[in-house]
């Protein structure tokens, strides 16, 4: 999922970093796009997927663009959020793996 997002992120900040925007919509291109940077690697991913998912639930409400991209982003980034990066990431080599486990049936 980071990997997915990522670069969609990436990839979308380029398309409107070459097309002629205004100034706003270049800078929050290019604050997405460090996002996608630090969320293929997994560094930081609880804070970088809540602030994408914040950014793309606005980009959402946008009159001016198609509202199903962004929330399809957002919504994947507040899973990242939320189910963290995963094993093979930065934050799991630097803060250590955490898994939630069910404990054992009473019977």
């Amino acid at each position: 999922m980071r990997l997915v997002v990522g670069s969609a992120l990436i990839a979308r900040a380029g398309i409107t970093l070459t097309s002629d925007s205004p100034f706003p919509a270049i800078l929050t291109s290019v604050f997405l796009a460090l996002c996608g940077v630090l969320l293929i690697p997994g560094l930081w991913t609880p804070i970088v997927g809540t602030l994408v998912a914040l950014v793309e639930t606005w980009h959402t409400f946008a009159p001016a663009r198609d509202p199903l991209v962004p929330l399809l982003m957002g919504t994947i980034a507040a899973a990242l959020a939320m189910l963290g990066p995963g094993m093979w990431s930065v934050d799991a080599r630097l803060f250590g793996w955490k898994r939630v486990e069910a404990p054992p049936r009473k019977n």
